[in-house]
């Protein structure tokens, strides 16, 4: 007789300890990592950490749209928001300089899938339009991550990549525009070759997928 095992609970917030080791193991990789309580600091810090002026390229991602910081980047004015210029622009004559800036702009700004104890950040995307900026071509990278993203290891982070944020994008991505999302690109960024231009913003709440 043989029993299954139950599913990892990939939306339970990882206790303080776990934090502060995936906290220590990306510093040592070369990531800027503070931990901060909440979705509230966490747009606060965003601010802070962003000039006024700056161009500023939000991947999609609900951690984003539910803390507000998207509102706060693409709404306010304060920022050269990439995604609201891209939108007004042919994407027929204009892709790729659509694209470059996209993948160029000063600060990108999105989430992860998952995080690793050892140190490593994983993307998951569609269309990669946000993977170009955060695997190194923006001047700077910042990720919020809520704290049930947090994993031991790169094989629980694929495993929550497939059966837990695949699910939940698909369901998203049917009610918004009408067909799944697809996981064609991964990105894994296992050090950060620049001290000083990846900043990870680890909540003690979970947020997002």
């Amino acid at each position: 007789m043989t029993t299954s095992m139950p599913a990892a609970p990939f939306a339970d917030p990882a206790p303080a300890p776990r934090l502060e080791r995936a906290a220590a193991a990306l510093t040592a990789h070369g990531f800027t990592v503070e931990i901060l309580d909440d979705a509230a600091a966490a747009r606060t810090r965003v601010k802070e950490l962003i000039p006024e002026g700056a161009s500023v390229f939000t991947g999609a991602s609900e951690t984003l749209r539910l803390s507000g910081i998207d509102e706060d980047i693409n709404g306010s004015g304060r920022y050269e928001s990439v995604k609201a210029r891209s939108t007004t622009m042919d994407r027929t004559t204009r892709l790729g300089e659509i694209w470059r800036m996209i993948a160029c702009p000063d600060v990108v700004v999105g989430s992860v899938a998952a995080v690793t104890e050892t140190g490593s950040l994983v993307a998951a995307s569609a269309s990669g339009s946000q993977l170009a900026g955060y695997s190194g071509a923006a001047a700077r990278a910042i990720w919020i991550v809520g704290a049930q993203k947090v994993v031991p290891d790169l094989g629980t982070a694929l495993r929550r990549v497939e059966d837990h944020c695949l699910p939940l994008e698909n369901a998203r991505a049917m009610k918004a525009y009408g067909q799944p999302s697809a996981l064609n690109r991964l990105l894994i960024l296992n050090a950060e070759p620049h001290p000083g231009r990846g900043t990870v913003l680890l909540l003690r709440e979970a947020i997002g997928y």
